[in-house]
């Protein structure tokens, strides 16, 4: 059974993730299906629209644990897949539709589609303080949160569906029987507009998103380096036990003063 499945409605394509058994977690099989879906998408020229979902009570609950214990390496990076919806190589608009929980990738997922319509009572989250060695600094940027709340959304709190339609995250709000009617009915008025004006006016608005300065990014990875990278798989072993992690920290107790700080690095806030 495919664990991607997709539906062509005239010139909208319905993609769906489909392994609720997992949540829709991340895994390679998904992931490989996904990009496939979206590929298609992008090159077919009777489409011009995706609306974007899940099966189940998830949208997407990110990295598949199971298959990073197994392969013995956290994250994607270890079999990365080309998605054009992640590779910027996608001109045409993607709406999410997000039918439950939206956790770490698939959190990002979301982020990287136009329009959001969600189900009252949705959880989303921003994962990575919980699993790396530093936590999802770009998000609240690139949702345009005051830096409070931003902070609280890299530090892994859990967020309503409700709070972020308040501050904006999210377009529409709706009971579950209404998710994907709304979404289509989005789609359908996208395609009312001159195609010139929908092609451009999509890519204009991308060009707009907020972005990360250089001297930040190269902090970053500075920081990803910072710790002791034993922790990155003791939280994924912990997670899939049900139980306390226990974290080292640090190799050397010392490290936690050694800091990489942005002056020394060089670092430069301009874009």
């Amino acid at each position: 059974m495919a664990v991607v499945n997709t539906e062509q409605h005239g010139q909208i394509m319905l993609v769906q993730l489909n392994r609720p058994e997992r949540m829709n977690a991340l895994g390679v099989e998904l992931r490989t299906e996904m990009a496939a879906a979206f590929t298609e998408f992008r090159d077919n020229p009777d489409l011009e629209v995706a609306v974007f979902t899940g099966t189940g009570r998830a949208f997407c609950a990110g990295e598949d644990m199971k298959e990073a214990l197994e392969r013995g390496a956290p994250g994607s990076a270890a079999h990365p897949i080309d998605n054009p919806l992640n590779n910027g190589t996608l001109d045409k608009p993607v709406i999410a539709a997000v039918n439950g929980f939206a956790m770490g990738g698939g959190f990002m997922l979301v982020e990287r589609t136009d329009l959001r319509v969600a189900v009252r009572g949705a959880v989303f989250e921003v994962s990575e303080a919980k699993r790396w060695l530093l936590g999802g600094y770009q998000h609240g940027l690139f949702a345009g949160l005051p830096h409070p709340i931003a902070t609280e959304m890299a530090l892994g709190f859990r967020f309503t569906a409700e709070r972020l339609y308040e501050v904006g995250f999210l377009n529409r709000l709706v009971d579950p029987d209404q998710l994907l009617p709304t979404a289509f009915e989005m789609a359908e008025h996208l395609l009312t507009l001159p195609p010139a004006s929908r092609v451009n006016t999509v890519y204009m608005m991308r060009q707009m998103r907020p972005k990360v300065a250089p001297g930040l990014t190269s902090l970053a990875e500075a920081l990803h380096e910072h710790g002791d990278k034993s922790d990155l798989m003791e939280s994924r072993k912990a997670f899939s036990e049900k139980r306390q992690p226990n974290f080292n920290g640090w190799v050397n107790p010392e490290d936690r003063y050694r800091m990489p700080r942005l002056e020394s690095l060089g670092g430069n806030l301009e874009e």
